[in-house]
């Protein structure tokens, strides 16, 4: 692996981490900006489509409204792995996720396992994410406290 390589798989791995710390800070519209302004995210549970979105208008807007019943928003970002091809990079991310808040004037904590399939573009001397798609493998939610 040469030093570009390197260095581009610092920087994915990078903005995944940032992409996750901004949601933790509840940040959307910083969060939705690491995404192109077309960018495509689609999101799956059990095989079916839950969210699918194109843009960082539409990405802002759902974001936003999932997270006004929502405490507290942890993402843990686990296994990573890019494929770089010149200024285009695909890569798999392994992400636990707590999402605590109140349902039913219960405090709940739901736990996903997701794994997410990016594709980046390099433009303007930074990665984008052009499209990430979603599949939260498995869910578990529980009153906290219990």
């Amino acid at each position: 692996m040469n030093s570009k390589e390197m260095a581009d798989k610092a920087a994915l791995k990078e903005l995944i981490d940032e992409v996750a710390m901004l949601a933790d800070k509840r940040d959307v519209h910083a969060q939705v900006q690491l995404f192109t302004e077309n960018a495509i995210s689609d999101t799956y549970a059990e095989g079916n489509l839950i969210l699918g979105l194109k843009g960082r208008t539409a990405m802002e807007a759902a974001f936003t409204n999932f997270l006004k019943n929502i405490d507290t928003v942890y993402h843990f970002n686990g296994q990573q792995q890019f494929t770089i091809n010149g200024d285009n990079a695909t890569g798999t991310s392994y992400c636990m996720i707590t999402l605590i808040g109140m349902e039913n004037g219960k405090k709940m904590k739901t736990s996903i396992g997701a794994v997410y399939q990016d594709d980046y573009v390099y433009e303007n001397n930074h990665w984008l994410i052009a499209k990430r798609t979603g599949d939260f493998q498995w869910q578990e939610k529980r009153e906290v406290g219990h």
